[in-house]
This record gives C-alpha cells, structure tokens and sequence, in this order.
C-alpha cells in the first residue's frame, strides 16, 4: 500500500492501511473470542441449548403454568363439572359453567403454550452472509451491486461511519445490536428475554407479545373464575389444606395477574409508538423525549410492523409482519 510523508518528514501510514489493520485486529478477537468460547475442543460449535442453567428460567415458566393449571383444572373445574355426582342430582347452570369456562381456559392456554414454544425456537434474525455486509478495510471494498447497495441507513457512528459489529465483523443495519449471550447480532432487537432462553427480534416479537397477550387474559380470566371456588372453600366444610392451596394459587394468580398486565402495557405502548425496549433505554438515558421515534408512522403502521398486515390476524399466532428487518424507512 505504500507510505505517505507526513509535514515533519516523517513516514506515517495511509488511512486505508490503518483500516486495514484494524479489520484484522478485529477479525483476530473474534476468533479467539469464538474458539475460547462458543466452540469445542475439536472446532464444533457449541450447541444453543447446552448450557442447562440458562435454561432455569425456562423451567420456572413452565412449572407455574402447571401449577396454576392443576389447581384452576381439578380443584375449581371439576368441583363445577360435579362429575362424582350423579347426571339426575348434579346442578345444571353450575355444569353449563364448568363446561363454558374450562373451554375457554383450555383454549387461550393452548394459544399461551403454542407462543411460548415460538418465543423459544423462533429464530429473530441476523444479518445475512454476503451481499457486502462484511467488514472489511475501505480499500479492500469492491463496489456492491448487492443488497448493501440498496439499503438506507439512518442510524451511524458520531463520526459518520457505519455501525459495525466487532463481534460478527458486520456492518449493522439499522435496529440492530448484539446479544452477547446469544452472540450474534439480532435484526431490530427488542431485548433478550432470559424466560424463553432467546432474543425477541424481528422475526419472534410478534409470538412474544401474543404470548403476553394470552398469558394477561389467561390470568385474568383465571383469577375472577376461580374466586368463586375460594369463596366456596371458606363456606363449606373442606379440608384445610384445599382451602390453603386454592387460596394460595389466588394470590399467586391475582400477583402474575397484575405484572403481566403492565408489562403488556409496556411492550404495547412501545408498539404504538414503533419503539423496542432497547431503543426506550437508549433514549431514557440521553434523557430524551419518550414518546418519539424517528421509525414512527401512523399507529396502524406502527402495529402492523409488529403484528402484521392482517388487522383482523393480529391476535393470532399467524400472518408475520412484511419485511427483511433491514431496512425501516
């Protein structure tokens, strides 16, 4: 590449060169950073869910939802269905009851657990290989005829350059960041959510927030149902530790009941809004205007971004939104 002189005479290297060299330190971290970490001894790379106390969270979730489930299904429902009744002696509203809102029940729960399997395995999306997204030095760059070409950045470094990944040695698009406990770079990152061991981004946010959705009407419509069943447990001669455990699982409902509702506000405001979490941190911490977004549209664009095109398919795990999470003019 050659040398250039600088005013005191001396040699210094040109811009390119040091481009150049910085693109190889890079590339030398991330070897070394993916060989000590993400890979075996003999060079495979490390399974997703190999780390099993990642995975503790994961199991939290699924034994509450069990909990809650056996306690809602055999001490309130069945007590509804009086199945150790006789058909002829059994009370018929309080049947019809039972029968309405164990379908119910059923029902969103099996949507609840369809979105939680989503959230888990639901690849958010990446960067993709080629199309000149690499990170190389300016003078190593060859003119893009691909996809870079054609996209429009809005979002760059205070000097002017593009974002870049030192991680993944790859320009970012826009809304993009690196999860260092998935360790790659996920496509409009919302956050990463330890309780479905994956990162919500633009290809899982809409299973994320249905599954908040049914998670808040499940608990909801648990909670109010199943008072009824505490009520009765307090005015008829039962066993102790019946009344204890549907009391118990309650509190513990109308307590998740109340945390889901926020969080759903939360996450639905910032739909509203075309904002995700980390873009609300971001802007909390320049102490800037909540409530602005430089993605913003209409709020039915705005939704339609998350939750699809099909108005009438937004609460249903279905009709993904449009899109490559690349560009978001």
């Amino acid at each position: 590449l050659g040398f250039k002189v600088c005013i005191s005479g001396q040699f210094a290297p040109p811009r390119e060169l040091l481009a150049f060299q910085k693109v190889q330190v890079l590339q030398a971290v991330n070897y070394f950073m993916r060989s000590s970490i993400d890979l075996y001894s003999d060079g495979r790379e490390a399974p997703r869910f190999g780390e099993l106390n990642k995975l503790l969270p994961v199991f939290l979730v699924v034994a509450t939802i069990m909990f809650l489930y056996t306690q809602y299904v055999f001490l309130h429902g069945l007590r509804l269905l009086q199945i150790d009744l006789p058909a002829v002696v059994r009370d018929e509203a309080k049947f019809q009851r039972g029968v309405f809102q164990l379908s119910w029940f059923h029902f969103n729960t099996i949507l609840l657990l369809y979105c939680l399997l989503r959230c888990l395995l639901t690849f958010p999306g990446t960067i993709p290989d080629g199309q000149g997204w690499e990170l190389r030095a300016e003078a190593d760059v060859a003119p893009v005829d691909g996809e870079l070409k054609s996209v429009e950045l809005t979002e760059t470094k205070t000097s002017g350059e593009r974002r870049h990944c030192k991680w993944c040695l790859k320009y970012k698009p826009d809304r993009c960041h690196h999860c260092r406990i998935c360790n790659t770079c996920v496509l409009r990152m919302d956050h990463h959510c330890p309780w479905v061991y994956n990162c919500i981004g633009f290809r899982n946010h809409k299973y994320f927030l249905l599954l908040l959705v049914y998670a808040a009407t499940d608990l909801l419509f648990l909670t109010v149902t199943m008072f009824e069943s505490v009520w009765w447990s307090t005015r008829t001669d039962v066993s102790p530790s019946v009344m204890l455990v549907l009391a118990t699982a309650e509190c513990f409902a109308c307590f998740l009941t109340t945390i889901t509702w926020l969080f759903l506000g939360f996450h639905g405001w910032l739909t509203m809004k075309a904002m995700t979490t980390l873009e609300f941190c971001e802007k909390s911490m320049k102490m800037t205007s909540y409530d602005s977004s430089i993605y913003a549209k209409s709020p039915y664009e705005n939704i339609c971004a998350v939750l699809g095109p099909q108005p009438l398919l937004w609460f249903v795990p279905c009709s993904l939104p449009k899109g490559d999470g690349l560009t978001w003019k």
